[in-house]
């Protein structure tokens, strides 16, 4: 499917464009911004698996604090934001912890948040377990970054067993929840699991390189570990915003627009630099 077709299927993809967004997806924390208030007062925030960048720009323009440190980590190469540290780091690496607080002075983060996902395979069963098995890591990571009372955002695949995954997030945060953005495809199983009021269990100390293990403490408070929940559900984003698997006529829209940032570690790039250098065939 060409450029101009696809700009005119998905409006979210062309407004990102026109508004200087790296991706589609900045619309999706900027809706989660506005139904849970979560940019409010942060000082320091980590945006985990953030390549291309669109929710680390967000953070950066809607971060108001002067003082306040960003730091965006992934195992791709960024290209640079302002106010915006970027690390090419492994996030299950326990040198990526240190390198964070590094960064922070040793100080606990406000609010760690990821959009990152697997390359879907289609099959749904594997899609949720590698996407649950990501949040989880990225989980690793926030514990032992997060303040008492921070918040985590992750992108999740709502599955058969996602309410085992609401329980285990449960145990740590006071107020677990289920967001759906008005920018996310409603055809789509995405969602985002909203944490807020981080409470580390008593007595239990996080450390990254090891499976998170809170059922020794849970065990002792007598509290069933096979116990299930259900988190609400909330759609963000009111109902004038634009509906994303809605087709809109942009009768303004005569030419394609490029993508704001191109991509720095494309799959193509070894065949780009090849074609420069007179080794490959046009």
């Amino acid at each position: 499917m060409g450029k101009s077709s696809k700009d005119k299927r998905d409006l979210y993809y062309r407004k990102a464009k026109e508004e200087g967004w790296r991706a589609r997806s900045a619309f999706k924390l900027l809706q989660l911004d506005s139904q849970f208030h979560l940019l409010q007062g942060l000082n320091r925030v980590v945006d985990l698996c953030a390549a291309p960048g669109s929710w680390s720009q967000v953070l950066s323009q809607r971060v108001q604090n002067e003082d306040a440190k960003i730091v965006a980590v992934d195992l791709q190469p960024m290209s640079p934001i302002d106010g915006v540290v970027t690390l090419q780091a492994d996030i299950t690496h326990p040198k990526t912890l240190s390198r964070i607080l590094d960064i922070f002075g040793g100080e606990p983060a406000d609010f760690v948040c990821s959009d990152g996902a697997p390359d879907v395979t289609g099959l749904h069963d594997l899609d949720e377990y590698i996407q649950a098995q990501l949040i989880l890591s990225a989980l690793e990571l926030a514990t032992a970054l997060l303040r008492p009372g921070g918040s985590f955002v992750a992108k999740i695949f709502r599955g058969r067993d996602i309410d085992l995954m609401y329980s285990q997030l449960g145990l740590l945060f006071e107020k677990v929840t289920c967001a759906k953005p008005r920018s996310s495809r409603g055809t789509s199983l995405e969602a985002f699991i909203v944490c807020q009021g981080y409470t580390p269990r008593p007595g239990w100390k996080p450390q990254l390189g090891k499976p998170l293990q809170v059922g020794d403490t849970i065990e002792s408070q007598g509290q069933d570990l096979e116990e299930r929940m259900v988190a609400p559900f909330i759609a963000c984003g009111d109902l004038s915003a634009y509906d994303s698997d809605a087709t809109y006529s942009n009768k303004k829209a005569k030419t394609s627009l490029d993508p704001v940032q191109s991509p720095t570690a494309p799959p193509y790039k070894k065949a780009v630099d090849m074609r420069r250098k007179g080794l490959l065939r046009k």
